[in-house]
C-alpha cells in the first residue's frame, strides 16, 4: 500500500469531477480515478436543465456555460440556413424539449407559473453538450487542486469498515470513502455486489455525428416512421436512429459506417450513404436502479445507480444532482462535523428523482413503439403536448423546475430549489454559494438571527442584504447543493436553530 487519500472517486466524467470538486472545495483529499487514458468524446447529451445549469451557476461557471451556448446556437443556426428553414427570433429558445420525440412549443408553456418564478439567469442556459460540460469541469477541478489519474483501473477493493483498500493494478490506494461514478456498466457497483433490478432493453438505438451523402432527404427534427423514430439536426450531421426490434447483439464492437447507413435507411427510407463516422454510440431503454446508493464506506452515483435511455438527455442532469447532492455532506463526515444520518439523506433524497426519471424514460419508449395502439396512444399525447396546461405540466417537469425533496417543514420552500433573490447590493443569492458552506441570507438585518447561527461559524454564511423587490420572505437557510432548509416570513424564527442541527451539526463553543 503505497498511498492514503480521504475520498477515491471513480470516473472523471461530468458527474465523477462535480463531486471531486464539491469535495475538494468542503476540504476533503480528493482522488479520482479514470480508466479512459484520454477523456471521451463520443457524442452523448446535447442540453441540460435547470437545476444543473444553477447548481454550475452556484460555483461561478455560468460565463463559460454561456460562451458554450452561443458556440452551438449559431451551429444550429447555420444548419437551419442550409436546410433551408426559418430561424428563431428573439433569441427564444427553437423548443422547449421534447418528450418521445414529441415537440414542446415554448409558446404553448405559461411562463407566468409561479414555478418559473426568481429562477435566475441559470435558466437561460440549456443548450450546452456533455463534452462542454466535462471539459468546463476538468479544467475547474484542476485548478482548485483535484488530482485526476487517468490510465488506472480498478480491478477490486475492500471495505474492512474503517476504510476501503482499493487495488488499481499497478498500485494499491487507502481511502475512508470509495464513490463509483463510472457509468452504467460500473465495475464498483458490480464489485460490491449492489442490486440493480429494472427492466430489460426492447429498442436498439444509434446516435451519431457523420457525413454522408444524401441527407436532403431527411426530415430535420423528429420524425416517426412505420419501422421507428429518428431526428436529423440541430447539429450539421447528427443523426439518431430508435429500432423497436430488441436490443442490438453486440454493444462493444465500434460502431460502423455501414451499420449506421443501415440502421438510418431502416428507421427513414432515405438511401443515405454514410461516408465517415466521426463519433458513434449505441443505446438502449435498459432501466435499472439500486435500492440504496450507499453499501458500507462505499457509494455510487450518476448512471453507476441508475441506467435508462437517453431520451431527453435526464442522465447528464439526473447525475449532477447526485454530486452536488452527495458532495457537501460526505464533505462533513470527513470533516467530523455531520450530524447522525445526514449520509442516509442521500439515497432517500435522490432515489425518488431517480425513479421518476426511469418510469418518464420507460413511457417515452412506450409511446414510440410502431404499433397501431401506441401510435393511437402518442397522438393522443401529442393534443395534450399542444395544450398550454400539458405543454406546462411536462416542461416543468422535464426542465426541473418541479423537483423537489420531501424535507418536512412548515414552509412551502422547505425542499425545493432556492430562488434566485436580486439583492440591492447588485448580487443575486446564487452569487454567494461558491464555497462550500451554506448560507442564510437574512433580508431583515435582524440581530436575533446572526446571534442565533454564530454557533454554525465555517459551515453556515450569513448574507445580509435587502431584496431589490418587495418580498415576503425575511430569512432563507440554503444548503450547499442549494436546497431550502428553513424559511421565515416574519420574525418568528422558530425552527432555524433545529435545522441547523439537523444539517449541519452541533452548535460550536462560543
Amino acid at each position: 500500500m503505497n498511498e492514503t487519500r480521504e475520498v477515491v472517486v471513480v470516473g472523471a466524467g461530468p458527474v465523477g469531477l462535480m463531486l471531486a470538486w464539491e469535495l475538494q472545495l468542503g476540504g476533503v483529499d480528493v482522488l479520482v480515478v479514470e480508466r479512459l487514458a484520454e477523456p471521451d468524446r463520443t457524442i452523448k447529451a446535447g442540453a441540460i436543465n435547470v437545476p444543473t445549469a444553477q447548481a454550475m451557476y452556484r460555483r461561478g461557471l455560468l460565463p463559460e456555460l454561456r460562451a458554450e451556448q452561443e458556440a452551438a446556437l449559431a451551429r444550429f443556426a447555420q444548419f437551419r440556413r442550409d436546410g433551408g428553414m426559418p430561424l428563431v427570433a428573439d433569441g427564444r429558445r427553437p423548443a422547449a424539449g421534447h418528450f418521445a420525440g414529441l415537440m414542446l412549443d415554448v409558446d404553448a408553456i405559461d411562463f407566468d407559473d409561479p414555478r418559473f418564478a426568481e429562477l435566475g439567469p441559470a435558466a437561460e442556459v440549456f443548450l450546452v453538450a456533455q463534452q462542454s460540460i466535462e471539459a468546463i469541469l476538468a479544467r475547474r477541478a484542476a485548478e482548485l487542486g483535484v488530482e485526476i489519474r487517468r490510465g488506472a483501473q480498478v480491478v477490486g477493493f475492500s471495505d474492512d469498515g474503517e476504510g476501503v483498500t482499493v487495488d488499481c493494478g499497478d498500485h494499491t490506494l487507502r481511502t475512508g470513502w470509495l464513490v463509483g461514478c463510472d457509468g452504467g456498466r460500473s465495475i464498483v457497483r458490480k464489485l460490491a455486489g449492489f442490486e440493480f433490478p429494472g427492466v430489460g432493453p426492447e429498442i436498439t438505438g444509434h446516435q451519431a455525428i457523420v457525413d454522408m451523402t444524401g441527407a436532403e432527404d431527411l426530415r430535420m427534427g423528429w420524425n416517426t416512421t412505420p419501422s421507428g423514430i429518428y431526428t436529423y439536426g440541430p447539429m450539421p450531421g447528427r443523426v439518431l436512429t430508435v429500432e423497436l426490434d430488441g436490443p442490438p447483439a453486440d454493444r462493444e464492437t465500434p460502431v460502423t459506417a455501414a451499420e449506421l447507413q443501415q440502421s438510418i435507411r431502416t428507421v427513414s427510407g432515405v438511401p443515405v450513404v454514410v461516408t465517415a463516422v466521426h463519433s458513434a454510440t449505441r443505446f438502449t431503454d435498459n432501466t435499472r436502479q439500486v435500492p440504496d446508493y450507499r453499501k458500507g464506506r462505499v457509494l455510487l452515483a450518476g448512471d453507476a445507480a441508475h441506467v435508462h435511455s437517453p431520451f431527453g438527455g435526464q442522465g447528464l442532469n439526473l447525475g449532477i444532482g447526485d454530486a452536488v447532492n452527495l458532495g457537501w455532506k460526505l464533505s462533513g463526515v470527513v470533516r467530523g462535523w455531520a450530524p447522525e444520518g445526514l449520509l442516509d439523506t442521500y439515497t432517500a433524497e435522490r432515489h425518488p428523482l431517480g425513479a421518476w426519471v426511469l418510469e418518464w424514460t420507460r413511457a417515452q419508449v412506450a409511446l414510440m413503439r410502431t404499433d397501431a395502439r401506441s401510435r393511437a396512444l402518442r397522438a393522443v399525447i401529442a393534443e395534450l403536448l399542444a395544450s398550454r396546461d400539458g405543454a406546462t405540466g411536462v416542461f416543468e417537469k422535464i426542465s426541473g423546475v418541479q423537483h423537489r425533496y420531501d424535507l418536512g417543514g412548515g414552509h412551502p420552500l422547505i425542499g425545493a430549489a432556492t430562488p434566485d433573490i436580486e439583492l440591492a447590493d447588485g448580487t443575486r443569492l446564487g452569487a454567494h454559494f461558491t464555497g462550500a458552506e451554506a448560507v442564510l441570507l437574512d433580508l431583515t438585518d435582524s440581530a436575533d438571527l446572526r446571534s442565533r447561527v454564530a454557533g454554525w461559524s465555517g459551515r453556515v454564511r450569513v448574507v445580509t442584504a435587502k431584496p431589490t423587490q418587495p418580498q415576503k420572505l425575511s430569512a432563507l437557510l440554503v444548503r450547499p447543493d442549494g436546497c431550502v432548509a428553513w424559511a421565515a416570513d416574519g420574525s418568528d424564527l422558530d425552527g432555524l436553530e433545529e435545522s441547523l442541527g439537523r444539517w449541519f451539526g452541533a452548535r460550536s463553543a462560543q
